[in-house]
C-alpha cells in the first residue's frame, strides 16, 4: 500500500501527483499533514513523502517519473 503524504495548497504536491499518474503508479492513499501535530512534527517541510507502507521505505521529493518506476520495483516490493 502506497500513502502520499502532502499539504493544501501545495504546488509541489500537484508536481508529484503528475508525476505519480505518469509513472503509472498502482492506488495510493492521499494523508494531508497540516492539521495532524504529529504528521506535521514528521514530514513537515519534506512533503511531499512517497511511502510504501509494505516495505516501510520512503522516497521524498523531488522525483521524476523514472525515479518512482525505480523505487516501485526495488527488491521486497509485492
Amino acid at each position: 500500500m502506497l500513502t502520499l503524504f502532502q499539504r493544501d495548497d501545495c504546488h509541489l504536491c500537484d508536481l508529484a501527483l503528475a508525476v505519480l499518474a505518469q509513472a503509472r503508479a498502482p492506488e495510493f492513499d492521499s494523508v494531508f499533514i497540516d492539521d495532524d501535530e504529529a504528521l506535521e512534527a514528521r514530514y513537515g517541510e519534506r512533503v511531499p513523502v512517497l511511502r510504501d507502507e509494505g516495505r516501510g521505505v520512503e522516497l521524498d521529493w523531488p522525483f521524476d517519473a523514472g525515479r518512482v518506476i525505480d523505487w516501485l520495483g526495488a527488491p521486497g516490493r509485492d
